[in-house]
């Protein structure tokens, strides 16, 4: 199949709307449902991420994409047992694909509502068994199992959108996009991000564990299809805080900090102990549990918001009990897009259990975020890649 119509484009009054290839066929097969314009710009960008991260880990790998860019990704690491409860995974017997999809929508479960998903390797029965109980808009992956197909099928009354690529596809090395009726000509960006570039340590500490450096790898892979400019903050194998699409490179990191301070509240004995009532869904608990780990809880708990979704009145979570649980969280990778100008970027990734960091370097202040680095004894490595996305 050469060429695809679609019911509109970015908006509803941009028609007409298709996809096509100017030589061979496209590389996506539809096999349920109907794509739309950003569904399969989120489809192409979400798959060369995990397809990458498998690449360079060796591990499945899933993401969740929301408007072109990340809201989580993550490898196939099994689960913690508090991670299968803030990620909802009931009962489901987890597979390492499953393990990486629970990890990519569970990071920042308030983005992802909404998703447009990309598996790195075939979509089995527990993958699709998660996938069923969330809002999601599609599906991207090489192949499926067939109860794995049948179960996607019924979502959406139907109309879920179940997308295969054919994992054999390499794009033209120069590609071309349109804005305003101009014409723009680039190279792909082939750069392959291994070890190599975190050969360059210009920290004092210069000691990176494996483990450091697949969570180095992870977030330069992830920013490498997220919209600039953007931080990423990986743990275990999977982003917990992405910061994407900001001007200025401060309010990357505090975003990406804030999210990954969020994925971690959501952890503590405060959060895992409210009682909510049964009936409410899972949306409307990930926007509570949002509101109590913020400092706005103590204006909803004086409405008295409270009745509509506990079934008793929770404790107040200071600001203080707050700050002290975060400070537990630590070995926390960071990655940037390109270089950060000022130390105060570091001094926010450290408040967030920042360890490494990987960067491309090149501002004239570099001095002073090195001596920031040193201060807290963190890893810096200097790529000299820069890895903008639009």
């Amino acid at each position: 199949m050469k060429e695809l119509e679609l019911k509109y484009g970015c908006n509803p009054n941009q028609k007409p709307a298709r996809v096509y290839m100017e030589d061979g066929d496209l590389p996506i097969t539809v096999l349920n449902g109907k794509p739309g314009f950003i569904n399969l710009l989120d489809a192409l960008n979400g798959w060369q991420l995990v397809k990458e991260l498998e690449e360079a880990t060796g591990v499945v790998a899933a993401t969740s994409f929301k408007h072109v860019s990340p809201a989580g990704a993550a490898i196939g690491r099994p689960l913690s047992d508090t991670l299968k409860k803030i990620y909802y995974t009931d009962d489901v017997e987890l597979t390492p694909m499953a393990c990486a999809y629970a990890r990519a929508r569970g990071a920042d479960r308030m983005s992802s509502f909404g998703d447009f998903i990309a598996l790195s390797s075939k979509c089995d029965k527990a993958t699709a068994l998660l996938i069923k109980k969330e809002v999601s808009d599609g599906i991207i992956a090489p192949a499926y199992d067939d109860d794995a197909l049948e179960i996607l099928k019924e979502k959406k009354k139907g109309g879920y959108c179940v997308l295969q690529i054919d994992a054999n596809y390499v794009p033209a090395a120069v590609e071309k996009k349109q804005v305003f009726g101009v014409t723009f000509e680039q190279g792909h960006n082939f750069i392959k991000l291994d070890d190599e570039c975190l050969k360059n340590i210009v920290s004092e500490n210069k000691t990176l564990s494996k483990e450091e450096r697949d969570n180095l790898l992870i977030s330069l892979i992830i920013l490498k299809y997220t919209q600039s400019n953007s931080v990423c903050y990986v743990k275990d194998g999977q982003a917990i805080g992405i910061g994407a699409g900001q001007q200025s490179r401060i309010h990357c990191t505090r975003l990406a900090g804030d999210k990954a301070d969020k994925w971690w509240l959501r952890q503590s004995p405060k959060v895992l102990g409210l009682q909510f009532k049964d009936d409410i869904k899972r949306a409307d608990r990930d926007n509570t549990i949002d509101i109590y780990t913020s400092d706005d809880y103590d204006d909803v708990l004086a409405e008295g918001v409270w009745q509509n979704f506990f079934k008793v009145k929770p404790e107040v979570f200071t600001r203080e009990e707050r700050r002290e649980w975060i400070k537990k969280n630590t070995d926390v990778a960071v990655g940037s897009d390109a270089f950060f100008p000022f130390g105060d970027n570091i001094e926010r990734a450290h408040r967030s259990g920042a360890k490494v960091v990987a960067q491309p370097g090149g501002s004239i202040r570099d001095d002073n975020v090195i001596e920031t680095c040193n201060k807290y004894g963190m890893v810096m490595a200097f790529t000299g890649v820069r890895l903008f996305h639009h």
